[in-house]
């Protein structure tokens, strides 16, 4: 249990910012005790590939917080985040941590099975990402852009590490999101009913 936990509170945290856990899975595998990557996820730990990934993550961190452009962003995102999200699964439920000491008992037999998994909740929490900044955009007039992506960015962080270190609170987290989404389809449903009111109002 405690292995899906930690894979969706990663793929839910690639779902905000692609690159942020696979760094954050790369890292605390060099650098700590705090998880132990198996062998066929140890290259998110190389040099080059944790360079690769600050640097995606640098462009990122600007792209998402200019209007507009953030749009265009999400675009492109709607490939990436959903793969880092089947790899950060992936990764993420078959290694060793603090909390976790035989990982691979829980998904045993079909190693796909997380990765698709994976894939999934990473385009899900995408879904809704993408479908809340236009509407933030719209209500602050472009100016909520950089406070919100500022925002993902830290719940992705935060969400990464507490999936490694105490994956309980992933449901917390979860119980968070779809509270969220409800919120955003809800506004969305209220605003084209304005937008339908006042263009037959104006006929």
């Amino acid at each position: 249990m405690l292995e899906a936990l930690t894979g969706t509170g990663l793929a839910g945290a690639a779902g905000l910012n692609a690159y942020i856990p696979l760094l954050a899975l790369g890292l605390l595998d060099r650098y700590t005790n705090l998880i132990t990557l198996p062998s066929g996820w140890s290259w998110l730990s190389n040099g080059w590939v944790l360079l690769i990934l600050a640097v995606l993550l640098a462009i990122e961190l600007v792209a998402d917080k200019i209007p507009l452009i953030d749009h265009a962003n999400d675009v492109i995102q709607t490939v990436v985040r959903p793969t880092a999200g089947g790899i950060a699964f992936g990764a993420g439920s078959e290694s060793q941590t603090v909390t976790v000491t035989d990982p691979g008992s829980f998904f045993e037999s079909k190693q796909w099975v997380p990765i698709v998994v994976g894939i999934l909740m990473g385009l899900t929490v995408h879904g809704v990402k993408a479908t809340a900044r236009p509407v933030i955009n719209t209500f602050t007039l472009g100016f909520g852009a950089p406070v919100v992506s500022t925002a993902e960015d830290a719940t992705s962080a935060t969400v990464s590490v507490v999936a490694i270190v105490i994956p309980i609170l992933i449901l917390l987290f979860v119980v968070l999101f779809f509270w969220f989404a409800w919120w955003v389809l809800t506004r969305r449903r209220r605003a084209r009913a304005r937008a339908t009111a006042a263009a037959q109002r104006s006929m």
